[in-house]
């Protein structure tokens, strides 16, 4: 199986603030960094640390070479990543005290990805292929409608949400990854049991991830029902938390793993990220998690479904 992320490329300015500017005020920042980043970034990197072979399509500016370099370091193809006029999308964020994060971004190239494009990427991937989408880029319909055409398996997580979501075609999504914000939007529902159950409802062809931040995550196909709880680890920077899950549990997915089993890999892999600065270059590789004890914080039955 060949995993394509039709994804945002993002230089992520990173600001240390003792809490988020409020309207009208200003606060000086003791420290920025710069990172490479986007959500499509950070997920095919993690996907790659999990062990997948990964095909990452999308748009930079000229000024975005070392994301380029940055994901062929990981070992991602970047065949399908392309140069536009438009500058790199970038993302000014905010980390408070707490680690903590406020994002504010710009789609930049980003949002330059052409139909023609589009079509040449898709040429090169076949039925059983897994396609990962978030939505920082545009004409996502075209693509979630190419990749069911092509009889590939889609995995969608809806970040950031927007009004547009609703109106994709989600009965493309095979897999919908999503936090109780945007899993609230798409299925008009607060409790967890009820958001994922609502999703798969109003579409009955995909299963459903609920992460939940220190609450754990839920699964749920139709059929069964599985929580996972998280590890304790120091909270430093919660930027590439859900980029992370995302990325090992798709990649434990697509090889084949049991499902309890990519949930738990995903959520000590994301603790451990939480444990450091910076999205892409805090998530851990596969021998790291593996390797790494960290105390696991269980859940009873039944405590997510009844929040």
């Amino acid at each position: 199986m060949k995993i394509l992320n039709y994804g945002s490329l993002n230089i992520d300015y990173v600001y240390d603030v003792p809490h988020f500017v409020q309207p009208g005020e200003t606060i000086h920042a003791p420290s920025r960094t710069i990172h490479c980043g986007g959500k499509g970034l950070n997920q095919s990197v993690a996907l790659a640390k999990a062990g997948a072979k990964v095909y990452h399509a999308g748009r930079i500016g000229e000024d975005g070479g070392f994301l380029l370099e940055t994901l062929k370091q990981e070992g991602i193809d970047t065949q399908f990543i392309t140069v536009s006029q438009e500058p790199t999308g970038h993302a000014v964020i905010q980390v408070d005290a707490k680690g903590e994060n406020a994002i504010v971004i710009y789609g930049g190239a980003n949002r330059t990805i052409t139909s023609r494009e589009i079509a040449k990427v898709f040429e090169h991937f076949e039925a059983g292929d897994m396609l990962v989408l978030q939505n920082e880029i545009n004409d996502l319909d075209l693509i979630m409608k190419t990749a069911r055409e092509r009889g590939m398996i889609v995995v969608f997580n809806p970040a950031p949400f927007d009004g547009q979501v609703l109106s994709l075609p989600l009965e493309t999504v095979n897999l919908f990854v999503v936090n109780r914000q945007e899993g609230a939007a798409l299925s008009g529902c607060t409790r967890a049991e009820d958001i994922v159950k609502g999703i798969v409802q109003k579409y009955p062809s995909s299963a459903v991830v609920l992460t939940l931040g220190s609450k754990g995550s839920l699964y749920y196909d139709g059929t069964r029902m599985l929580t996972q709880g998280i590890y304790n680890a120091p909270v430093i920077d919660t930027t590439g938390a859900g980029d992370t899950y995302i990325g090992y549990f798709a990649a434990m997915w697509a090889q084949g793993s049991e499902i309890q089993r990519a949930m738990d890999l995903a959520s000590k892999a994301s603790s451990i990220a939480v444990s450091h600065p910076g999205a892409a270059v805090s998530i851990p590789a596969m021998d790291e998690v593996q390797d790494t004890y960290l105390d696991a914080v269980s859940l009873e039955d039944g405590e997510i479904p009844l929040l």
